[in-house]
């Protein structure tokens, strides 16, 4: 089924559109904003892989034909993204990542692809903004919508989704992501703005993102789908015990350095300190140095974040 929604946000039409392209995807939307065009796709593999991390791949291509462009020289053929490309996509893949359930090791992709370029409006905010609508709506476990802004300032006016015409004025060009609740990312650079202008701008921001997180709630009513059948890939819940138990204090430790490689030196050394610990216990645990790094990497997450926020201590001092 065929749902089309448009939207004034930022003085211009904002266009979201599912069912329509892309059906054999597990979720797709197709965006537009003024003449740019994009289109997101998401897709995930049925069954789990064995990596050490969460394989989530994002792929952000503007196509050449999207501005009415044709690659010159002997090979006519699309290149290797170039760096803008590689940019936004990490820019995708940022405030993205963080919400997919702890555990869910199952391949997942996400293809954005320009098909039309105004040579106005910027198109990396809006694949973000496809992509949160494909993920919302496919049986992929992601269920918070997610949207990105562009804010610039010109002659002391904040704008939302500032044009390449308008950012040429602009002292301040910042891209923000978040969701309805928090931001969860900022990128951008500024000429020496003061903070109070950073976070008036961060507030203008987010409240352009609660109205994207809005309109995609409102689009997907009646359109989503059950999560699919997963199972968290864990470690054991006794070896998890043990590690932290050995590791705890001595991860602590090591994030008091503040040199960055003898943070790093200590970090090696607490691992192999744990390994070598409890292989003196049972052999058995040599097998599992996987699991053992993995849990080592939530204590120190899990420590460094206690220290910024119950201290007020970076791990670089």
């Amino acid at each position: 089924m065929i749902q089309r929604m448009e939207h004034q946000f930022a003085g211009r039409t904002l266009s979201l559109e599912i069912g329509r392209m892309a059906k054999l995807a597990q979720g797709s939307c197709l965006v537009q904003y003024g003449d740019t065009v994009v289109l997101c796709a998401a897709t995930v593999r049925d069954g789990p892989t064995h990596l050490p991390f969460f394989p989530l791949t994002v792929e952000y291509r503007e196509k050449s034909y999207a501005a009415g462009k044709i690659p010159g020289g002997f090979f006519k053929r699309e290149g290797q993204p170039g760096e803008k490309e590689i940019l936004s996509a990490r820019m995708i893949d940022r405030p993205i990542r963080p919400l997919f359930p702890d555990g869910f090791m199952h391949e997942t992709q996400l293809a954005c692809f320009i098909l039309s370029a105004d040579q106005e409006n910027d198109a990396d905010v809006l694949a973000l903004l496809g992509s949160s609508v494909a993920l919302n709506m496919s049986k992929i476990p992601f269920n918070t919508p997610v949207a990105s802004v562009r804010v610039g300032r010109i002659k002391d006016t904040w704008v939302l989704n500032p044009t390449f015409q308008q950012l040429e004025y602009s002292d301040v060009d910042i891209v923000v992501s978040g969701t309805s609740d928090a931001i969860t990312m900022v990128e951008g650079g500024a000429i020496e703005v003061p903070e109070a202008d950073i976070l008036e701008a961060l507030d203008i921001a987010h409240g352009g993102i609660k109205e994207l997180c809005a309109l995609q709630v409102e689009l997907l009513e009646g359109h989503l789908v059950p999560d699919m059948e997963w199972s968290p890939i864990e470690p054991d819940a006794d070896l998890r015990a043990k590690v932290e138990r050995v590791a705890e204090s001595r991860v602590a430790e090591a994030l008091n350095l503040a040199d960055k490689q003898e943070r790093n030196q200590a970090m090696a050394a607490v691992t192999e300190n744990v390994i070598a610990t409890l292989t003196a216990e049972d052999e058995a645990y040599a097998d599992q140095k996987k699991d053992i790094g993995e849990i080592l990497r939530g204590i120190e997450k899990r420590t460094m974040r206690r220290q910024i926020l119950d201290k007020g201590e970076r791990a670089d001092g």
